[in-house]
């Protein structure tokens, strides 16, 4: 009768780039795959358009700059706005000091958040789009007409 819905869970499984607790980087960073951060960043960290990007923010890491990535696991802390297509886990060294947009949201006893908290709607990634130059046809011209004669 009740059952357990299944969990989503992080969809990158391998760090390809570290950035180490004794480097201190200044300026915007793309990434692709997985990035754990234990240092400290002062710019944008954008994962990858297109890509499943993960990042991971150790409680020694911090980012000064917005963060937009595929799947994220923070315990750092982050000034700026935080974009996580899929699914965010916000440990409880968690210190985030700017806005959140999430699909998916774990968050432990002890995190912290100074903003607002936004879970996007699951479906489609990309929108649906209709087509532009469609007609109505005949039968539905001809309906719209008469009831606009009607309410003459």
């Amino acid at each position: 009768m009740f059952g357990k819905k299944q969990k989503k869970t992080i969809e990158v499984n391998k760090l390809s780039s570290l950035i180490a607790d004794n480097l201190h980087i200044v300026g915007d960073m793309v990434f692709s795959g997985g990035l754990r951060v234990d240092g400290r960043i002062e710019g944008d960290v954008i994962g990858k358009k297109g890509e499943k990007s993960l990042i991971v923010l150790s409680e020694k890491g911090s980012i000064t700059g917005r963060v937009h990535a595929h799947d994220a696991v923070i315990n750092g802390t982050v000034t700026g706005d935080l974009d996580v297509e899929h699914f965010l886990e916000l440990q409880s060294g968690a210190r985030i000091n700017g806005n959140i947009t999430y699909r998916q949201l774990q968050m432990e006893c002890g995190a912290t958040v100074g903003g607002q908290l936004e879970c996007v709607a699951e479906g489609p990634e990309e929108p649906v789009r209709l087509l532009g130059n469609a007609a109505p046809s005949k039968s539905a011209t001809k309906d719209v007409a008469a009831s606009d004669e009607q309410a003459s």
